[in-house]
Protein backbone atom coordinates (compact mmCIF):
# COMPACT_ATOMS: atom_id res chain seq x y z
CA UNK A 1 0.00 0.00 0.00
CA UNK A 2 2.59 2.53 -1.18
CA UNK A 3 0.22 5.23 -2.34
CA UNK A 4 1.48 8.81 -2.39
CA UNK A 5 -0.88 10.99 -0.36
CA UNK A 6 -1.02 14.74 0.15
CA UNK A 7 -2.93 16.23 3.10
CA UNK A 8 -3.44 19.92 3.76
CA UNK A 9 -3.77 20.91 7.40
CA UNK A 10 -2.23 17.67 8.58
CA UNK A 11 -0.48 18.82 11.76
CA UNK A 12 -3.50 18.58 14.06
CA UNK A 13 -7.00 17.16 14.45
CA UNK A 14 -8.52 15.06 11.70
CA UNK A 15 -5.64 15.76 9.31
CA UNK A 16 -2.97 14.58 11.72
CA UNK A 17 -4.92 11.46 12.65
CA UNK A 18 -5.53 10.63 8.97
CA UNK A 19 -1.82 11.13 8.21
CA UNK A 20 -0.87 8.77 11.04
CA UNK A 21 -3.34 6.13 9.88
CA UNK A 22 -2.19 6.33 6.26
CA UNK A 23 1.49 6.17 7.21
CA UNK A 24 0.84 3.05 9.30
CA UNK A 25 -0.81 1.48 6.26
CA UNK A 26 2.34 1.99 4.21
CA UNK A 27 1.49 5.21 2.35
CA UNK A 28 4.04 7.91 1.65
CA UNK A 29 2.33 10.91 3.18
CA UNK A 30 3.09 14.58 2.59
CA UNK A 31 1.54 17.34 4.68
CA UNK A 32 1.17 21.01 3.78
CA UNK A 33 0.61 23.69 6.39
CA UNK A 34 1.77 27.18 7.35
CA UNK A 35 3.65 25.86 10.37
CA UNK A 36 7.43 25.92 10.29
CA UNK A 37 7.63 22.34 11.55
CA UNK A 38 5.48 19.31 10.92
CA UNK A 39 5.02 16.03 12.80
CA UNK A 40 6.44 12.53 12.61
CA UNK A 41 3.31 11.38 10.77
CA UNK A 42 4.21 12.85 7.38
CA UNK A 43 6.86 14.63 5.34
CA UNK A 44 6.19 18.32 6.01
CA UNK A 45 6.26 21.03 3.36
CA UNK A 46 5.59 24.55 4.52
CA UNK A 47 2.93 26.11 2.32
CA UNK A 48 -0.08 28.37 2.82
CA UNK A 49 -3.22 27.32 0.95
CA UNK A 50 -4.01 30.99 0.34
CA UNK A 51 -0.78 31.36 -1.70
CA UNK A 52 -0.99 29.79 -5.15
CA UNK A 53 2.76 30.02 -5.76
CA UNK A 54 3.57 28.18 -2.55
CA UNK A 55 1.07 25.46 -3.38
CA UNK A 56 2.47 25.01 -6.90
CA UNK A 57 6.03 24.82 -5.55
CA UNK A 58 5.00 22.22 -2.97
CA UNK A 59 3.30 20.03 -5.58
CA UNK A 60 6.37 20.26 -7.83
CA UNK A 61 8.55 19.13 -4.93
CA UNK A 62 6.35 16.10 -4.28
CA UNK A 63 6.37 15.15 -7.96
CA UNK A 64 10.15 15.48 -8.14
CA UNK A 65 10.45 13.08 -5.21
CA UNK A 66 7.72 10.61 -6.10
CA UNK A 67 6.80 10.96 -9.76
CA UNK A 68 3.11 10.52 -9.06
CA UNK A 69 0.30 11.58 -6.73
CA UNK A 70 -2.44 9.11 -5.84
CA UNK A 71 -4.60 10.87 -3.25
CA UNK A 72 -5.16 14.49 -2.20
CA UNK A 73 -7.04 15.30 1.00
CA UNK A 74 -8.13 18.93 1.27
CA UNK A 75 -8.49 19.28 5.02
CA UNK A 76 -7.15 22.77 5.82
CA UNK A 77 -9.74 25.11 7.24
CA UNK A 78 -11.01 27.13 10.20
CA UNK A 79 -14.29 28.51 11.47
CA UNK A 80 -15.77 31.86 12.38
CA UNK A 81 -18.96 32.57 14.29
CA UNK A 82 -21.12 35.61 14.82
CA UNK A 83 -24.19 37.36 13.47
CA UNK A 84 -24.21 38.07 9.74
CA UNK A 85 -25.22 41.65 10.50
CA UNK A 86 -22.09 42.24 12.59
CA UNK A 87 -19.52 40.22 10.63
CA UNK A 88 -17.11 42.32 8.60
CA UNK A 89 -17.02 41.38 4.93
CA UNK A 90 -13.24 41.01 5.21
CA UNK A 91 -13.70 38.22 7.77
CA UNK A 92 -16.18 36.43 5.52
CA UNK A 93 -13.72 36.66 2.63
CA UNK A 94 -10.95 35.16 4.79
CA UNK A 95 -13.25 32.28 5.69
CA UNK A 96 -13.82 31.47 2.02
CA UNK A 97 -10.19 32.12 1.05
CA UNK A 98 -8.96 29.33 3.33
CA UNK A 99 -11.85 26.86 3.40
CA UNK A 100 -13.00 27.04 -0.21
CA UNK A 101 -10.39 28.75 -2.36
CA UNK A 102 -7.56 27.00 -0.50
CA UNK A 103 -9.03 23.74 -1.77
CA UNK A 104 -9.49 25.26 -5.24
CA UNK A 105 -5.81 26.25 -5.42
CA UNK A 106 -4.62 22.80 -4.41
CA UNK A 107 -6.92 21.06 -6.87
CA UNK A 108 -5.88 23.35 -9.73
CA UNK A 109 -2.28 22.30 -9.05
CA UNK A 110 -2.95 18.55 -8.85
CA UNK A 111 -5.64 18.02 -11.49
CA UNK A 112 -3.29 18.34 -14.50
CA UNK A 113 -1.05 15.71 -12.89
CA UNK A 114 -3.91 13.30 -12.22
CA UNK A 115 -5.38 13.94 -15.67
CA UNK A 116 -2.06 13.02 -17.29
CA UNK A 117 -1.64 9.98 -15.00
CA UNK A 118 -5.13 8.75 -15.76
CA UNK A 119 -5.85 8.12 -12.08
CA UNK A 120 -6.16 9.85 -8.73
CA UNK A 121 -8.54 10.58 -5.89
CA UNK A 122 -9.44 13.97 -4.44
CA UNK A 123 -11.09 14.13 -1.02
CA UNK A 124 -12.63 17.46 -0.05
CA UNK A 125 -13.60 17.99 3.57
CA UNK A 126 -16.99 19.67 3.84
CA UNK A 127 -19.33 19.50 6.85
CA UNK A 128 -22.82 18.51 7.95
CA UNK A 129 -23.16 22.29 8.29
CA UNK A 130 -23.33 22.36 4.47
CA UNK A 131 -26.80 20.81 4.08
CA UNK A 132 -27.83 22.00 7.56
CA UNK A 133 -27.03 25.72 7.73
CA UNK A 134 -26.15 26.75 11.29
CA UNK A 135 -27.31 30.18 12.52
CA UNK A 136 -24.52 32.47 13.77
CA UNK A 137 -22.15 30.28 11.76
CA UNK A 138 -23.50 31.35 8.38
CA UNK A 139 -20.18 31.95 6.62
CA UNK A 140 -18.66 28.67 7.80
CA UNK A 141 -21.78 26.83 6.65
CA UNK A 142 -21.70 28.68 3.32
CA UNK A 143 -18.03 27.85 2.72
CA UNK A 144 -18.67 24.17 3.41
CA UNK A 145 -21.79 24.19 1.21
CA UNK A 146 -19.65 25.64 -1.58
CA UNK A 147 -17.20 22.73 -1.17
CA UNK A 148 -20.07 20.24 -1.40
CA UNK A 149 -21.51 21.76 -4.57
CA UNK A 150 -18.06 22.17 -6.16
CA UNK A 151 -17.27 18.51 -5.44
CA UNK A 152 -20.43 17.29 -7.18
CA UNK A 153 -19.61 19.32 -10.27
CA UNK A 154 -15.93 18.33 -10.25
CA UNK A 155 -16.80 14.64 -10.04
CA UNK A 156 -18.80 14.89 -13.26
CA UNK A 157 -15.97 16.73 -15.02
CA UNK A 158 -13.09 14.41 -14.15
CA UNK A 159 -14.65 10.97 -13.74
CA UNK A 160 -14.03 10.01 -17.41
CA UNK A 161 -10.28 10.46 -16.83
CA UNK A 162 -9.96 8.02 -13.93
CA UNK A 163 -10.12 10.72 -11.24
CA UNK A 164 -12.46 10.17 -8.29
CA UNK A 165 -13.89 12.93 -6.09
CA UNK A 166 -15.19 12.29 -2.59
CA UNK A 167 -16.72 14.99 -0.40
CA UNK A 168 -16.77 14.06 3.30
CA UNK A 169 -19.22 15.83 5.60
CA UNK A 170 -18.21 15.34 9.25
CA UNK A 171 -20.53 16.09 12.12
CA UNK A 172 -19.22 17.34 15.46
CA UNK A 173 -15.60 16.29 16.01
CA UNK A 174 -13.59 16.79 19.20
CA UNK A 175 -10.48 18.62 17.96
CA UNK A 176 -8.62 21.88 18.45
CA UNK A 177 -10.91 23.38 15.80
CA UNK A 178 -13.29 24.44 18.58
CA UNK A 179 -10.72 26.52 20.47
CA UNK A 180 -9.37 27.97 17.22
CA UNK A 181 -12.76 29.31 16.09
CA UNK A 182 -12.75 33.08 15.60
CA UNK A 183 -15.72 34.17 17.70
CA UNK A 184 -17.28 37.55 17.08
CA UNK A 185 -19.60 38.49 19.96
CA UNK A 186 -20.55 41.85 18.42
CA UNK A 187 -24.28 42.53 18.58
CA UNK A 188 -25.02 39.91 21.23
CA UNK A 189 -27.03 42.43 23.25
CA UNK A 190 -29.05 43.38 20.18
CA UNK A 191 -29.71 39.68 19.56
CA UNK A 192 -30.79 39.01 23.14
CA UNK A 193 -27.76 36.90 24.04
CA UNK A 194 -28.57 34.40 21.30
CA UNK A 195 -25.09 34.61 19.71
CA UNK A 196 -23.36 33.51 22.92
CA UNK A 197 -25.92 30.79 23.57
CA UNK A 198 -25.60 29.46 20.02
CA UNK A 199 -21.80 29.29 20.19
CA UNK A 200 -22.01 27.58 23.59
CA UNK A 201 -24.26 24.87 22.12
CA UNK A 202 -21.89 24.41 19.15
CA UNK A 203 -18.83 24.11 21.35
CA UNK A 204 -20.50 21.69 23.75
CA UNK A 205 -21.51 19.43 20.87
CA UNK A 206 -18.04 19.60 19.32
CA UNK A 207 -16.19 18.81 22.53
CA UNK A 208 -18.44 15.81 23.05
CA UNK A 209 -18.30 14.74 19.43
CA UNK A 210 -16.49 11.99 17.55
CA UNK A 211 -12.81 11.67 18.45
CA UNK A 212 -10.18 12.93 16.04
CA UNK A 213 -8.75 9.42 15.93
CA UNK A 214 -12.02 7.89 14.73
CA UNK A 215 -12.57 10.70 12.24
CA UNK A 216 -9.03 10.35 10.92
CA UNK A 217 -9.47 6.59 10.52
CA UNK A 218 -12.65 7.23 8.53
CA UNK A 219 -10.89 9.68 6.20
CA UNK A 220 -7.94 7.32 5.77
CA UNK A 221 -10.36 4.54 4.90
CA UNK A 222 -12.01 6.65 2.20
CA UNK A 223 -8.58 7.53 0.84
CA UNK A 224 -7.71 3.87 0.32
CA UNK A 225 -10.91 1.93 -0.29
CA UNK A 226 -11.50 0.59 -3.77
CA UNK A 227 -14.41 2.85 -4.68
CA UNK A 228 -15.95 5.80 -2.87
CA UNK A 229 -19.27 7.62 -3.19
CA UNK A 230 -19.08 11.29 -4.08
CA UNK A 231 -20.84 12.30 -0.83
CA UNK A 232 -20.11 10.72 2.56
CA UNK A 233 -21.42 11.71 5.99
CA UNK A 234 -19.12 11.01 8.93
CA UNK A 235 -21.06 9.86 11.99
CA UNK A 236 -24.15 7.69 12.34
CA UNK A 237 -26.53 10.22 13.87
CA UNK A 238 -25.40 12.86 11.38
CA UNK A 239 -26.39 10.59 8.51
CA UNK A 240 -29.89 10.68 9.97
CA UNK A 241 -29.82 14.49 10.20
CA UNK A 242 -28.70 14.75 6.57
CA UNK A 243 -31.48 12.34 5.61
CA UNK A 244 -33.97 14.68 7.30
CA UNK A 245 -32.86 17.50 5.00
CA UNK A 246 -34.15 15.46 2.07
CA UNK A 247 -37.58 14.71 3.50
CA UNK A 248 -38.52 17.69 5.68
CA UNK A 249 -39.96 20.91 4.25
CA UNK A 250 -37.35 23.66 4.33
CA UNK A 251 -39.39 25.77 6.76
CA UNK A 252 -39.73 22.86 9.18
CA UNK A 253 -36.01 22.15 8.98
CA UNK A 254 -34.93 25.76 9.55
CA UNK A 255 -37.37 26.10 12.47
CA UNK A 256 -35.92 22.97 14.05
CA UNK A 257 -32.32 24.12 13.60
CA UNK A 258 -33.28 27.55 14.93
CA UNK A 259 -34.68 26.03 18.12
CA UNK A 260 -31.44 24.13 18.67
CA UNK A 261 -28.92 26.83 17.79
CA UNK A 262 -30.66 30.19 17.83
CA UNK A 263 -33.26 30.21 20.59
Amino acid sequence: MDKVVLITGGTSGIGLSAAQQLARRGCRVYELSRRAEGTDAAAHIRADVTDERQISAAIREIMEREGRLDVVINNAGFGISGAVEYTETEEAVKQFDVNFFGMVRVNRAVLPIMHKQGFGRIINMSSVAAPIAIPFQAYYSASKAAIRTYSLALESEVKPYGIEVCCIMPGDIATGFTSARRKNPAGDDAYGGRIARSVAVMEHDERNGISAEKAGAYVAGKALQKRVPVLCTLGGKYKFFVFLTRILPTRTLTDLVGKIYAS
